[in-house]
């Protein structure tokens, strides 16, 4: 997309004019939401400091219960930056931020990004030895992280280049109040941190800020890398995507231009990660970057991001498939008065037609005026780069790309341009596209690919279609695909079937080794409301499963077992975890071969 890109250096403004031969049939039925924008050319930094001048008194973030304005959190910010000058953090180093989502974490994240360093986002519960594959692929000099994970930090420090650990606290950005209750509860749990553990306290750290009399800031470009997210790792090997700082500020302008009934002050239930795309650049920085307000979630469980749901009276909220069918379940969601809400989105996963169909009954009846929009996009793109539009939606559809994002369907693993109808790999151009893969050459070459138009696409390795008016269709992942007798299964489309079943909350199909077809599918299922089903109850219940299947799924893509589970195991960000499910079926497999 840089091939495009024009700067006006005056106004400090980026535009994309759009590119001679790329097609696009969504034109035509955007409705209100603008073809194309112009972009903040700065940093991440400058635009919420930008801001944070236009709505000083506005209330950036809620955090249990605590509240802080724009002025305060610019004032954290730069005290922060200051803070990391004089403990020796320069340009372009990396820097790990391992947090919830919490105030300290919101404050380094935009330090970092103002003295030009790079914020390297993982998620605290991670492994120590996948902490230290982190730490060492962002060849990272400082960690942020909690006083509760310390010793996961300190156990492979000496593996690591990591000079400085800065260790925050909970409870220091809680009331009185709740504070004496965290202590008694949560905070007991803590292992006790040695006195001579050679770490920054948070306190401490940020008083370095005072030693700091020179101006902190490093003038960066919209082009220079800001942040490291990583790939889920559901497939192949973990990879470092390196993302810029136009990457979050065009997305931020994207995200907005598609919701028009977004205003400054509106509040977004924080829930979603920042080590994840969706939480950092949507929850997180599309709110701060344009005057609006984060419900700050630490720690997601269904049942807590309900109550701050209802008692904020939140006016976005966004979550994977999984969050929905549970709070559809909840008890304190049955009197819930949900006409606060703006705009309900669902992303990260496959939004099964029946599952739309309970949640907008369910909007419905607790008087919101907004259905769920399904969206679509990849950490490439740092998170969304399509949505269904606020006036038009198309069953099974997860909608249109967003103003100067350009989508195209082509034969899997090529550049030949599929035609409107046809499945093949989904492709993305447009701003939010990623710098590189960090230090993946091969890797970054065989995603980012430039074409005839001038653009560079990312191969997502999803599989979808696009229809006439320029809707996609999402079909599921093209690695993720099940070949059985030299069939191709594609396992979302299964799940969608038996999702469809009335006695059935959620299903996950997978493939299993079979020395005649090579694969052979298997299911499992969650019963509605987590029932166990054993017994004659069991057998009758996977005999109308497969009955209902039979007739709607191809004799060779039969399941050859359903097994049923009180509940699936999921990922760190709340999707099923097929990979674990594949895992268990093979070590299953290896025990029988052993016997």
């Amino acid at each position: 997309m840089k091939s495009v890109m024009k700067y006006n250096e005056t106004e400090n403004r980026i535009t994309f004019p759009v590119p001679e031969g790329v097609k696009t049939p969504w034109f035509d039925h955007v409705g209100e939401i603008p073809r194309h924008l112009e972009y903040f050319g700065g940093t991440m930094y400058e635009k919420v400091a930008e801001i944070a001048i236009r709505y000083p008194n506005h209330i950036a973030f809620d955090f249990m219960g605590r509240h802080v304005t724009y002025k305060r959190m610019k004032e954290k910010i730069d005290m922060c930056a200051r803070a990391l000058r004089t403990t020796g953090i320069r340009e372009g180093d990396r820097i790990t931020v391992a947090m919830p989502n919490c105030p300290q974490a919101i404050y380094m994240l935009y330090a970092i990004n103002a003295v030009g360093a790079i914020a390297n986002m993982i998620h605290p519960l991670s492994a120590e030895k996948e902490i230290e594959e982190y730490l060492n692929m962002s060849k990272s000099v400082s960690v942020v992280t909690l006083d509760q994970f310390y010793h996961k930090f300190e156990a492979i420090r000496e593996n690591t280049g990591v000079v400085n650990i800065i260790l925050a606290s909970i409870k220091d950005e809680l009331s009185k109040k709740i504070r004496t209750g965290y202590m008694l509860t949560e905070g007991r749990k803590i292992e006790k941190i040695p006195k001579d553990a050679p770490v920054i306290q948070w306190d401490q750290f940020m008083k370095l800020g005072t030693a700091c009399s020179y101006n902190f800031a490093v003038k960066r470009q919209a082009d220079d890398p800001a942040v490291i997210l990583y790939s889920g790792g559901t497939t192949g090997k973990t990879k470092g995507i390196v993302l810029t700082n136009l990457n979050f500020n065009a997305l931020s302008e994207q995200v907005v231009a598609a919701n028009p009934m977004f205003r400054p002050g509106d509040k977004m239930l924080a829930a979603m990660p920042l080590f994840h795309g969706f939480g950092l650049g949507v929850c997180v920085h599309t709110m701060l970057a344009q005057g609006g307000r984060c419900i700050l979630v630490p720690r997601f469980t269904p049942k807590s991001y309900s109550k701050l749901l209802v008692k904020n009276r939140c006016n976005f909220i966004a979550g994977v498939p999984t969050l929905y069918e549970a709070l559809l379940r909840l008890k304190n969601m049955e009197k819930a008065d949900l006409s606060c809400l703006k705009g309900v989105f669902s992303g990260g996963d496959s939004l099964s037609v029946e599952l739309k169909k309970k949640c907008d009954s369910f909007l419905y009846d607790h008087k919101s005026a907004v259905q769920i929009r399904e969206g679509y996009g990849t950490t490439e793109c740092v998170t969304a780069s399509c949505l269904t539009p606020p006036s038009l939606h198309k069953e099974g559809s997860i909608g249109i790309p967003f103003p100067d994002t350009y989508y195209k369907i082509v034969e899997p693993g090529t550049d030949r341009e599929l035609p409107p109808g046809e499945e093949g790999e989904i492709l993305i151009a447009g701003p939010t596209v990623m710098k590189e893969y960090l230090d993946m050459p091969e890797e970054t070459a065989a995603t980012l690919r430039k074409h005839e138009d001038g653009l560079t696409w990312v191969y997502t390795g999803d599989l979808g279609m696009m229809d006439d008016d320029g809707f996609i269709f999402f079909r599921g992942r093209i690695k993720r695909m099940i070949i059985s007798s030299g069939y191709n299964i594609y396992p979302a489309q299964m799940e969608n079937i038996f999702d469809a079943h009335p006695k059935v909350q959620m299903s996950c199909v997978i493939g299993v080794p079979d020395d005649y077809k090579m694969q052979k599918v298997k299911v499992f299922v969650m019963p509605k409301g987590g029932m166990p089903v054993t017994g004659k109850e069991e057998e009758a219940l996977r005999e109308e499963l497969m009955a209902f299947a039979s007739k709607r799924v191809a004799k060779y893509a039969m399941p050859y077992d359903i097994e049923f589970r009180e509940s699936l195991p999921k990922t760190l960000v709340g999707k099923v975890a097929y990979k674990q499910l594949e895992d268990e079926e093979l070590q299953k497999i290896k025990e029988e071969n052993d016997d």
